[in-house]
């Protein structure tokens, strides 16, 4: 592999990696509703798990409260089914035509697990990136052992694949921040 390759393979990786983080925190429930609480729910529609999203509008009518419209009133039992057994840890409210979740206000404790899962999930993301890393030197020197590039090149390679990870390491770093900064305060 060339440079321009290594170097664009290490970013579009590292950029998933931090995409993957950014979508695992809006599903964390925080004092506030927020329609990514449910966005990781499956629904069993016609025997195959549905997104939720695609089954109904989520909307959010008030700050405590996350409202789920389905298109066809027929799945309004499996969407409770399968909110019921998610781990959102949501009690779903039906009247017949729409479904209700209120959110209720989160304790201490529970603010700091929270807080500790939005550390964890940072760290694996951390992780990932590190590995992303460890995988585009290897390429950058066995390009080199394969005299693909020189020694120039294969430094200067070596030194914008640690600014690479430097740069999503930090974008990690601060949505993880604004995430508990967030649970903290709501």
């Amino acid at each position: 592999m060339d440079q321009d390759e290594i170097l664009l393979d290490a970013e579009e990786r590292m950029d998933k990696a931090a995409s993957v983080l950014h979508d695992q925190l809006a599903g964390l429930r925080t004092g506030r509703a927020n329609p990514g609480l449910v966005d990781s729910i499956r629904v069993e529609y016609y025997g195959s798990p549905t997104p939720l999203k695609q089954l109904a509008t989520v909307s959010v009518p008030e700050p405590q409260q996350i409202m789920i419209r389905p298109f066809d009133v027929g799945t309004l039992g499996d969407i409770s089914k399968a909110i019921q057994a998610s781990d959102v840890g949501l009690a779903p409210n039906s009247d017949g035509r729409v479904i209700r979740l209120n959110i209720p206000p989160l304790s201490t404790e529970r603010r700091k697990q929270l807080v500790s899962r939005v550390k964890d999930l940072a760290e694996d993301a951390r992780v990932a990136i590190r590995n992303i890393r460890r995988d585009a030197n290897k390429h950058a020197d066995t390009s080199l052992k394969d005299k693909l590039m020189t020694e120039d090149i294969h430094e200067a390679t070596k030194e914008e694949i640690q600014d690479l990870t430097k740069k999503y390491e930090g974008k990690v770093n601060s949505l993880a921040e604004a995430k508990e900064k967030d649970v903290m305060e709501s």
